[in-house]
């Protein structure tokens, strides 16, 4: 299992102290002492002092790992729970939390697995009116929607820790910081300033905010940087994606014990190997945009003209890069969005994903899972190691992303290897049930964080 950015040394401390404390109490005990407590040896199959030492541990780690779990948990998130990215995030963190789950605050619930007592929904909110507004003041507005009802249930004090998303957990990290609830604020993909240090207000946001009236209005649906860095702020613990993710945080001041590295998972049964096809056939799987790496793709593969070869692109085109796919090669399809993604995966040898900013790539998850080799970059992600089980190459750079595809194309013994590799790699360390355990350890250590935060004020 992966571990996260924190470091076991608290609890180390902790453990070492209770067995000085315990040790000395056993030590000052006299013969008639113990008489009280002795029980025929002959009631034990096995030795009275392997018994008590087998118990007096037991009742270590169970003070150690049950009493820093909390046993009801407020999670709230503008998705909903089950479906597919971000909505399926948010049912695998409830399936692991379902035994201490004290509400789920979300859009909607597509999933039945769960109480329908403890889960709250946007279904009947009045923000759903503003349904026709521009995707990014409508979502602007679902963020705030939740983070208001996710409030009004923590001022409750019902709740023993709070787990929720960035940019929509402004208010409720008020009122955990308040009345004293640990907190967990998940971050999907990097720092909202991107590793870079701004002044406290950049032009932009100053015109967004001196707008005409009625664009004012709707530019305050928007959520903020000051928002979000205040989130950051008054968050006990902050879950990231990855290593780069981290970096983005670390650099602009963030301590290290804050960050927690929360990968995500992948269904490997629905996720398997498949017969390798015939043609070196290169995939892309994700949103067709510009950010994702896709027009470097494309000038990269008609830069290399190679023969008895196939680029497949996966997902939905946004209007930004429609120019891009006009008058592509012969050997490039436009698969749009696929339903069954697993098929898809089994019929290529390739998965190309040349993001210059992810959280961590859900692509490269299901790729590797379904056994093909790839080529990503340092910012898609902590999945794919660099001569393991792919290759990684710089964001931006197409001479760099001609060479991993040419040394690919000619070299199928190494596909195969770096295939099987990025398959043993996920059944190891990135299924659904090593998310959860992950999600377990998060919490945690963010009620040890908030205990310490406490201590120390």
């Amino acid at each position: 299992m992966e571990c996260g950015m924190r470091n076991g040394s608290q609890s180390e401390t902790r453990l070492r102290q209770a067995w000085n404390e315990g040790f000395t109490q056993y030590r000052s005990f006299s013969e008639s002492d113990w008489e009280p407590f002795r029980i025929p040896q002959s009631a034990f199959p096995v030795p009275y002092s392997l018994l008590c030492f087998c118990s007096f541990w037991y009742s270590l780690y169970s003070l150690d790992y049950d009493e820093e779990m909390p046993t009801s948990v407020l999670y709230a998130t503008s998705a909903r729970i089950g479906g597919v990215g971000l909505d399926a995030v948010a049912l695998e963190t409830l399936r692991g939390i379902d035994d201490r789950l004290g509400l789920a605050i979300s859009f909607g619930v597509k999933s039945a697995e769960f109480d329908r007592s403890r889960m709250k929904t946007l279904r009947f909110h009045l923000v759903r009116l503003l349904s026709n507004l521009e995707r990014k003041y409508y979502y602007g507005a679902k963020k705030r929607a939740v983070d208001a009802v996710a409030a009004r249930y923590l001022k409750t004090g019902r709740f023993d820790l709070f787990h929720g998303w960035s940019g929509e957990a402004f208010r409720s990290l008020l009122v955990t910081k308040a009345l004293g609830i640990p907190s967990v604020l998940e971050v999907p993909t990097w720092h909202r300033q991107k590793g870079k240090v701004l002044p406290p207000k950049t032009d932009q946001e100053i015109a967004l905010e001196s707008a005409p009236i009625p664009q004012r209005w709707l530019n305050r649906l928007l959520i903020s940087r000051q928002e979000s860095l205040q989130e950051y702020e008054n968050a006990d613990l902050i879950l990231v994606l990855s290593e780069k993710a981290a970096e983005t945080f670390r650099v602009l001041g963030t301590p290290d014990h804050k960050l927690f590295r929360m990968s995500r998972g992948v269904d490997v049964e629905r996720f398997r190997p498949g017969e390798s096809p015939l043609v070196f056939r290169a995939l892309f799987v994700g949103a067709l945009i510009k950010r994702k790496g896709v027009p470097l793709l494309l000038e990269a593969w008609k830069r290399l003209g190679l023969e008895n070869a196939e680029l497949w692109l996966a997902g939905h085109a946004h209007a930004e890069i429609e120019p891009v796919l006009e008058n592509l090669p012969g050997n490039v399809r436009l698969l749009g969005f696929v339903k069954d993604i697993g098929e898809v995966y089994r019929a290529c040898s390739v998965h190309i994903f040349p993001s210059e900013l992810e959280g961590s790539a859900k692509s490269t998850y299901e790729a590797a899972a379904c056994g093909l080799a790839q080529i990503t970059t340092h910012e898609s992600g902590d999945v794919v190691i660099d001569g393991d089980n792919g290759l990684i190459v710089p964001a931006n750079d197409v001479s760099a992303l001609c060479d991993a595809i040419l040394k690919l194309y000619r070299n199928p013994e190494l596909i195969r290897r770096f295939g099987a590799n990025g398959r043993k790699r996920v059944v190891k360390a990135f299924t659904w049930e090593h998310f959860r355990q992950r999600l377990h350890d998060a919490y945690r250590i963010a009620m040890q964080v908030h205990t310490e935060s406490r201590i120390t004020q």
